[in-house]
């Protein structure tokens, strides 16, 4: 049996979660808000998008950039980039493992709103600090990493951050390991 390569799961995964995310958003403007090594953002564009990445580690844009040369990075913050390209917005955002590395959960998720276009989907990952497979001891799991993550989100305080702003969550994802995957509208 042959082993795959990290990049190859990481582009495996990347399809599957941008053909979740096309049966919400049509084919046209997406973002990869925290996009690292570029694998969300190159399976978006092989979908049909014009796809676009945000991310604060020069190192990794510099990565996504010479691997997936056909797309457009960004070198900042979500919060940095939605007031620099004010009225620049998206069809589909993608946020994965991101949400609770913001030291404000509130600035962020109005960037989130800012960046998306009336009716656009949100894809958004999180660990789930509720889940029942957390557990009890918090130093005993994974995504404990204080101070790296700054907040801990169950389903329900998500939805409520993200109504706040105007998001409306549609669909949940089943997760086994303990975390949130929620898909997101913004109001038209």
């Amino acid at each position: 049996m042959r082993a795959t390569s990290p990049r190859r799961r990481a582009s495996s995964r990347a399809r599957g979660r941008i053909a979740k995310l096309r049966r919400y958003a049509p084919r046209r403007r997406f973002l990869d808000a925290g996009c690292n090594g570029g694998f969300m953002v190159e399976a978006a564009r092989l979908a049909g998008f014009e796809a676009a990445g945000v991310e604060p580690d020069p190192a990794s844009v510099a990565w996504a950039r010479e691997h997936f040369p056909a797309n457009r990075y960004f070198v900042a913050t979500l919060e940095q980039f939605a007031e620099r390209n004010s009225g620049e917005t998206f069809d589909a955002l993608y946020c994965s493992e991101v949400i609770e590395h913001a030291p404000d959960a509130n600035r962020f998720a109005a960037a989130l709103a800012a960046v998306l276009k009336p009716g656009g989907a949100l894809y958004l990952t999180t660990p789930d600090i509720g889940h029942w497979r957390r557990p009890r001891e918090l130093h005993r799991w994974d995504a404990y990493k204080p101070p790296e993550h700054c907040l801990y989100f169950t389903p329900a305080s998500l939805a409520l951050l993200l109504r706040r702003h105007g998001l409306t969550v549609v669909a949940r994802a089943w997760a086994w390991k303990p975390g949130i995957k929620v898909i997101a509208r913004r109001a038209s």
